[in-house]
């Protein structure tokens, strides 16, 4: 019976971390995205269409059509730095 009060309060605990964990940015939503600005996530160029949700074809159009695309290469490989690319693709420079 001891043991059964041991696991009760242990998930009440770990439910009260949890949500209190979650409430601190509760009117501030954007603090919860401070993950990826630390952390940048890098695509390579052959995955770059699965996170645009276009074919490879339309892919490999608009990174010829815009050289100017947000790109770093390493050793021959060209990785598209997540966060920098969608700011670029959705403003106003890449359609004009």
């Amino acid at each position: 019976m001891e043991i059964d009060f041991f696991w009760i309060g242990l998930g009440i605990a770990a439910f009260g971390y949890f949500i209190g964990n979650g409430l601190k940015n509760f009117k501030n939503p954007e603090a919860s995205f401070q993950f990826e600005d630390e952390y940048p996530t890098l695509i390579k160029e052959k995955d770059l269409h699965t996170y645009l949700n276009l074919s490879k074809d339309e892919v490999a159009d608009l990174l010829k059509q815009h050289p100017n695309a947000p790109k770093i290469e390493l050793n021959g490989t060209t990785y598209y730095p997540y966060q920098q690319f969608m700011k670029w693709i959705t403003s106003t420079e890449i359609y004009q």
